[in-house]
């Protein structure tokens, strides 16, 4: 989908770029795909924020999608395709024979009158969801399964791919679009193809206001603080962190610093770790 650019009447405009929005369908979102969304302004059930930097935007609904795809052997029609201000990937409406409607990621190359189906006896086509076991080594893929029947939860950002690498002892290696290379069981489903939208990383925000729209709040350095607001706060005019690395504001290594638990379950499962 094309990026679009404006005359630099401010400076603001000469930098900012919006995607023009041209394969999405001129249609409402389906009602009853639609839930209430709370903003939490970043606070949790105290009234304590505990995520910074959230708050205000402009209001918007959750639409539920079909991340499980375990309608098999149905088959469904692209009734559109509709944005979505919750993430980066455009969705796609589904009307299947059997009535239900539902939305999914909208695959790069899907077009509005295309069937799809799922299922181990899918055809390898764009859209279609099948469970790793039966996919073609070498396919791109997006929406993988890590646990039979949860649901998709990962390579489901705009214009990611991962590619099937490898099957043996009931797992299949895939690289992941960050270099990783994971094993995942062969029974848990993935889609065809890549995520679509893939022009989404060429846009450029352009100001601070856009941000506001979308919930972003203001982030100040530490080290412009007060030494009782942060770590890297006081000192005299402009000064450095004045400490052996970065922290967060409450001491915590951080920037660059490895979070990952060294112990965690799912190392196992690791081939080969992200470049």
């Amino acid at each position: 989908m094309p990026v679009k650019n404006y005359k630099p009447t401010s400076p603001a405009r000469r930098e900012m770029t919006v995607s023009d929005f041209s394969v999405l369908t001129d249609k409402k979102p389906e009602k009853s795909l639609l839930a209430k969304r709370s903003n939490t302004g970043g606070r949790n059930s105290y009234g304590r924020i505990t995520v910074r930097h959230i708050g205000g935007g402009n209001k918007r609904k959750i639409r539920i999608i079909d991340w499980k795809r375990d309608n098999d052997g149905v088959k469904g029609k692209v009734a559109a395709i509709e944005y979505d201000p919750n993430r980066t990937a455009h969705l796609a409406l589904i009307n299947y024979v059997d009535g239900a409607k539902k939305y999914i990621l909208a695959p790069d190359g899907l077009k509005v009158g295309d069937f799809i189906i799922s299922g181990p006896d899918a055809d390898i086509v764009t859209g279609n969801s099948l469970p790793l076991e039966n996919i073609p080594l070498g396919t791109v893929i997006h929406n993988i399964e890590l646990k039979p029947g949860k649901g998709s939860q990962m390579v489901r950002t705009a214009g990611a791919g991962a590619q099937l690498m490898a099957k043996e002892n009931g797992f299949a290696q895939i690289r992941l679009p960050s270099g990783e290379v994971r094993m995942v069981p062969l029974i848990c489903k993935a889609t065809i193809g890549s995520v679509g939208n893939n022009e989404h990383e060429n846009i450029t925000i352009g100001k601070a206001g856009r941000k506001r729209h979308m919930g972003v709040r203001p982030t100040v350095r530490g080290v412009v603080m007060n030494p009782n607001d942060h770590p890297h706060g006081g000192g005299e005019g402009k000064s450095p962190i004045g400490l052996p690395g970065p922290v967060t504001p409450w001491g915590v290594p951080t920037l660059g610093k490895k979070t990952r638990n060294k112990k965690k379950a799912s190392n196992k499962y690791i081939v080969k770790r992200r470049k």
